[in-house]
């Protein structure tokens, strides 16, 4: 029996496409009016808000409805990239986030896609709860650092990025691992 074809439109595909359309129109309103205006700014958090939950919904009904197909494999992780990328030079270029920290996270995630894809031939690396974790607390520190809020807020924004930081730099450090056991063959060892 072969198994049922995947139609490419469907609900998991359309939220990345969507995620990926969100993703200008975030940036637009962040930088409008200088990038300061309380309403843009209002305006900036809720599309980055509603692409982030994408994000969460996505694969998850992908997974649980059969519908993973290779262009989803293959765009939610650009989607994922591009939002979270678009979100991070946006706030340096305003002066809302110090510049090395967008170096720091870019660098993870170029080098954590240039591994996948040197190692794909010999196995895949899948998302772990740490990158999880990682992504979430990245989100949720950027949409913190979006709003027009002031005082303990960006306080607490930055906290919860620098915190993002840490966990970008062990889960990068743990696919390198990774990556090194599939490149050289050694044995997965479950802990």
């Amino acid at each position: 029996m072969e198994p049922a074809v995947v139609p490419l439109m469907n609900i998991a595909n359309v939220l990345t496409i969507l995620r990926i359309v969100l993703v200008p129109l975030f940036l637009m309103a962040l930088f409008a009016a200088d990038g300061h205006d309380t309403g843009w700014r209002w305006i900036a958090a809720a599309i980055f808000g509603v692409a982030a939950i994408t994000d969460r919904f996505d694969g998850q009904l992908a997974r649980k409805y059969g519908l993973i197909t290779d262009f989803g494999k293959l765009a939610d992780p650009i989607a994922d990239k591009a939002l979270i990328g678009a979100a991070l030079v946006g706030l340096s270029v305003l002066g809302d986030l110090p510049w090395w920290i967008t170096v720091v996270i870019g660098v993870r995630e170029i080098g954590v896609t240039l591994l996948r894809l040197a190692v794909v031939r010999r196995g895949v690396i899948p998302a772990g709860r740490g990158g999880k974790l990682k992504t979430l607390v990245q989100s949720v520190a950027i949409a913190v650092l979006v709003l027009p809020l002031a005082g303990a807020w960006v306080t607490f924004g930055m906290g919860l990025m620098y915190i993002a930081v840490a966990l970008t730099v062990a889960t990068g450090l743990d696919y390198v691992v990774q990556a090194a056991r599939l490149w050289f063959g050694s044995p997965r060892h479950s802990v």
